[in-house]
């Protein structure tokens, strides 16, 4: 129920909000590393170093969720605080008909060039029997893969985020029970963990598609859309902010990819494999929180609540500070087991990664700032600011890093690029929150 948002604002408040989709967050991330795990050990190094190579292809399916489900369920938000009940379902009805074309659109596009999209992102002969192993069915769930992304916001919009951890739960066992299965007893090598994890995405799009077609008293749920235009562009900009945000994830990983073929071989890329499976870890209670408490800001956006929009503002900033500290002191405490579980130790892919993730965690520091930054004016519907924080994030700061260090500094200058990004962005993020502030009424 609306009540759901519309509480007085408090640390345990917040912390309760968000603690689902950050416990669902860290869970679908453990799961996903669950792959990697089984096929860098029963597979190959080879096979692990092509999961990498085309990764970015699942994940431009989550930057797609992500858009339509952050941007769109912003908007729903904000009509739910202006008491538009009736337009704020429509609208949620017409965004998963959207998605669903979409999704489908997209995934014949990605089989019918399937092998130059795979040159592309890196692949060589070695590679591709591998990596094509892993992209056919990747791509073929891809439409399960963005209805779960926007199924977890909308869980988060409705009040029952622990539902949407109910269903990442329940996917990520099974995706690491049938990893177990279809890696380690049928042989079926990359394409089975392709599978396993397409069925583990797929569970909570069901159970999503379900509770919002039959809970008809919910303040959210399937109704008869009506067609407007503006609320799919106005989503789509709003959102995408938090695609670039992922979708650059899978820019840079080709960037790295490239780069580090270049520089170290297949074991540097498997190298950076298994850091990013950390990072992704470690740094999903970032995102968690930063998408739980959207819908909190979006809705007293609406009502235009000064008072407690001021303080989740503080309560947020003090809280990532927070965090941030301690993701590092784990990170750096635990490199040495964490790359341990996918690789054995004295090898030189190992060593390679454990010095690397060394360097590399420096970036937790700052990296849960940026991150609440960009979904705080998301939330507010200023898709603007948002788009140009992720954007040179990303795509400016990120990318020029891992291309111009390395020329100075070699392998090293790799693993130092995104924290020396992650630093330049702060900044820029520090900028937006003070000249916004008067804008927003947050600070």
């Amino acid at each position: 129920m609306i009540q759901a948002l519309d509480r007085d604002i408090s640390y345990g408040m917040l912390i309760r909000f968000a603690l689902p989709t950050i416990a669902s967050n860290i869970f679908m991330s453990i799961y996903t590393a669950v792959d990697g795990m089984f096929v860098a050990r029963l597979v190959g190094q080879e096979a692990l170093s092509a999961v990498n190579i085309v990764m970015p292809l699942l994940v431009l399916s989550m930057a797609i969720g992500t858009m339509i489900g952050s941007g769109g369920t912003a908007l729903v938000a904000k009509k739910l605080g202006e008491g538009k009940s009736r337009e704020a379902k429509e609208n949620f009805t017409l965004l998963a008909v959207t998605a669903t074309i979409f999704s489908i659109v997209l995934c014949l596009l990605g089989l019918a060039a399937l092998n130059p999209l795979l040159h592309i992102l890196g692949a060589d002969s070695s590679l591709m029997a591998y990596c094509r192993q892993y992209a056919i069915p990747s791509l073929i769930m891809i439409p399960f893969t963005i209805f779960g992304m926007i199924f977890q916001m909308a869980f988060i919009t409705v009040g029952k985020s622990h539902w949407g951890l109910i269903a990442s739960v329940v996917g990520g066992v099974s995706n690491m029970l049938l990893d177990y299965l279809f890696i380690g007893v049928w042989e079926w090598g990359v394409a089975g963990a392709a599978i396993a994890t397409g069925i583990g995405f797929s569970i909570p799009s069901a159970i999503g598609l379900v509770y919002f077609a039959t809970q008809r008293k919910e303040i959210l749920c399937f109704v008869k859309p009506k067609m407007d235009v503006y609320v799919i562009a106005k989503s789509c900009s709003n959102g995408a902010s938090e695609m670039v945000s992922t979708l650059a994830v899978s820019v840079v990983m080709v960037v790295f990819n490239n780069v580090l073929m270049r520089l170290a071989g297949s074991e540097g890329v498997a190298a950076i494999t298994i850091i990013m499976y950390a990072q992704s870890i470690l740094s999903a209670a970032y995102t968690g929180y930063a998408f739980g408490v959207s819908p909190v800001i979006s809705f007293n956006y609406g009502k235009r609540d000064e008072k407690r929009l001021k303080k989740i503002f503080s309560i947020s900033i003090r809280t990532i500070l927070c965090v941030g500290v301690s993701v590092f002191c784990i990170g750096w405490i635990c490199a040495g087991w964490m790359v341990g579980i996918f690789v054995s130790r004295g090898t030189p892919v190992f060593q390679m990664a454990y010095h690397g993730y060394r360097i590399y965690s420096v970036c937790f520091l700052m990296v849960g700032v940026n991150v609440f930054a960009s979904a705080m004016f998301t939330a507010f519907s200023d898709g603007k600011v948002s788009a140009i924080l992720s954007f040179f994030r990303t795509l400016v700061f990120e990318i020029l890093a891992v291309l111009l260090i390395p020329i100075c500094l070699g392998l090293d200058g790799v693993w130092l690029s995104i924290p020396i990004a992650e630093a330049m962005s702060i900044c820029l993020s520090v900028y937006f929150f003070q000249k916004k502030k008067s804008v927003y009424h947050y600070a």
